[in-house]
């Protein structure tokens, strides 16, 4: 027993050893050189360098950062402007909410038809419990609304000064080149978009679009470059078909690249043919053109141009530079493109 102790604590203190002795002496201080974020002898390691890559990681990793803290003073405002009230004395959180904020919020049965129907939830996938979740769920957000409606109400007229800096998104030189374009000529903001058409999430994005393209016309220019992911196996033949259609015409382009979001599960050499007859391309010209993979090379050139670009996932979509990663809500868009349009 006690060899084998002697022998335990033998192999702790090499372990330790080990440990210590492989561990890189990276010494954290303070007061360094600007724009450098380390360095060894007469090695020096740029801060440009340390985020060459991770600018979207780094900026993501800020933001839940930034949410967390917005969230908390969202909160604490709330709670000091309630405690102002008279009519809050004597009364918990939860009971002046419903009696003041939240009063006569309520879910009705068409409320959850209308969430089911927008959801598209099979119906062999409800029961009453099932919807009883549902209702949960409708009333929480009913009470989220009127308490940023009442919050609204609280402050606007003394407005809530805020001095927590919001994170920069990380912003690129994006070249539109000979990319398709629609929307406005001289349009003061303009969104170029690497997307996949085989890609689920890249429909959505393109929902997204469309939805801006309503929202704000001509005041916003959109440009399409491919970026086929290599496990979408008709993503790459589904890019040259696109292309093909542009050379026709750019109008033919944003039909077909309609068309094929709208029937990803038809993207085959065959059905492209079929699309592109059907939204009005020259047959001849268009199956030459798929045939012969022509545009392959346009379609790889753009892939190389994404990478550049730090383009990992999509959809990718550059703000006038500015980086957003996914098919994030309107309000995302918005919120960049408004800032752009004002300045």
């Amino acid at each position: 027993m006690q060899k084998f102790i002697l022998l335990l604590a033998s192999l702790f203190i090499f372990a330790s050893c080990s440990e210590s002795i492989s561990k890189p002496n990276f010494q954290f201080r303070s007061g360094g050189k600007a724009g450098v974020a380390a360095k060894f002898g007469d090695v020096e390691i740029s801060d440009a360098e340390l985020m060459d890559g991770i600018e979207s990681e780094v900026y993501e990793a800020e933001q839940k950062l930034f949410d967390v803290k917005y969230n908390k003073l969202r909160s604490v405002v709330m709670q000091k402007l309630m405690d102002k009230d008279p009519n809050k004395k004597n009364l918990s959180n939860d009971e002046y909410l419903e009696k003041y904020i939240a009063k006569g919020v309520s879910v009705s049965e068409g409320d959850i038809d209308a969430f089911i129907k927008k959801q598209q939830i099979p119906a062999e996938h409800l029961n009453p419990r099932v919807r009883e979740k549902i209702k949960g769920y409708l009333e929480m957000e009913k009470r989220k609304e009127a308490m940023d409606k009442w919050l609204a109400q609280q402050t606007a007229k003394t407005p809530v000064e805020v001095y927590l800096s919001k994170p920069r998104r990380p912003s690129f030189d994006v070249k539109l080149g000979d990319a398709p374009v629609t929307g406005g000529k001289s349009a003061k903001v303009t969104i170029v978009e690497f997307s996949d058409f085989q890609c689920p999430f890249c429909s959505k994005g393109a929902e997204v679009i469309h939805e801006l393209k309503k929202k704000y016309g001509d005041k916003i220019q959109v440009a399409f470059k491919n970026f086929p992911l290599p496990f979408h196996n008709q993503a790459e033949g589904a890019a040259v078909a696109a292309l093909c259609a542009k050379e026709q015409s750019t109008e033919l382009f944003w039909k077909m690249h309609d068309s094929m979001f709208a029937a990803q599960d038809k993207l085959d050499v065959d059905s492209l043919k079929a699309l592109a007859k059907k939204i009005g391309a020259k047959s001849d010209s268009f199956d030459k053109c798929l045939t012969e993979n022509k545009y392959l090379s346009k379609v790889k050139s753009d892939i190389e141009e994404g990478k550049a670009l730090k383009v990992k996932s999509t959809p990718t979509f550059f703000i006038n530079g500015q980086l957003i990663n996914g098919a994030q809500p309107l309000e995302v868009f918005s919120e960049i493109i408004d800032d752009e349009l004002s300045k």
